[in-house]
């Protein structure tokens, strides 16, 4: 419909955005595991995966691009032994220490409102040596000081953990990197400021010096047009379709 058009434009640049700049966090990951429900990160493997064609990409729950016969077990047990290079996790909540909340919000256990639930988030977490944390919508009720749950937290070095952190936070408005402990804003969706993303975000955070800024890319959106036409349609086709139109 014509009136859709505009928002329809948005969601595509927010895609656009989060798809490209997590596509350039895979260089060089060997093998890249991307959890079920998760389009635009999907999306941003397969990208990668042709851009370098020796990289690995599992999609759970898709019968092209999942290389497990055992489900998410052989998931779990590769991120032990230390065979997962890149995963992706969200929540309904992240926190400028960079938490997840996947349970709900309000005092536990009589919450206000209920997220889908942990499963696996907390062992895979500090398991992950790249963990990218990602949200399209950017806003202070996801990103929050503190969570109200935590469902998975960062990892301890000191402890034999992977990671110490996540990679990185990506949003539809912004992407931050992380480093002792809290959050850094590290580039710009076009047309947003600093200012303007400070207003949507529920934490504090310290600012990269310079600041990247990216533009409006046609070459990229159709770049990745042809990936989720012929790599991505089948796993999700509403996605798909919303996407790249009837």
């Amino acid at each position: 419909m014509a009136g859709d058009a505009p928002e329809r434009a948005a969601e595509r640049a927010r895609q656009d955005f989060m798809i490209g700049r997590i596509a350039r966090m895979l260089d060089g990951a060997g093998h890249v595991a991307v959890g079920s429900t998760s389009p635009v990160p999907a999306a941003a493997a397969l990208l990668a995966r042709r851009r370098d064609p020796g990289m690995r990409v599992s999609l759970l729950g898709s019968e092209r691009h999942n290389v497990f016969t055992d489900g998410n077990r052989e998931l779990f047990d590769c991120a032990a032994q230390g065979r997962i290079d890149a995963f992706f996790l969200s929540g309904g909540q992240i926190d400028g220490q960079g938490r997840i909340n996947l349970v709900g919000t309000g005092a536990y256990p009589g919450r206000g409102s209920r997220f889908p639930g942990s499963f696996g988030s907390a062992f895979l977490y500090p398991m992950v040596p790249r963990v990218i944390l990602f949200r399209e919508a950017h806003g202070p009720r996801t990103l929050v000081d503190t969570v109200d749950f935590v469902s998975a937290a960062p990892g301890s070095p000191e402890r034999g953990d992977r990671n110490a952190g996540p990679h990185a936070l990506v949003t539809g408005r912004a992407v931050f990197g992380f480093a002792q402990g809290r959050f850094e804003l590290a580039a710009l969706a076009a047309g947003e400021t600093p200012e303007g993303i400070a207003t949507l975000t529920g934490f504090g955070f310290a600012c990269r010096t310079p600041l990247e800024r990216d533009l409006a890319d046609a070459a990229l959106g159709a770049e990745i047009d042809a990936v989720v036409r012929a790599d991505l349609a089948d796993d999700y086709p509403a996605f798909a379709r919303r996407r790249l139109g009837p």
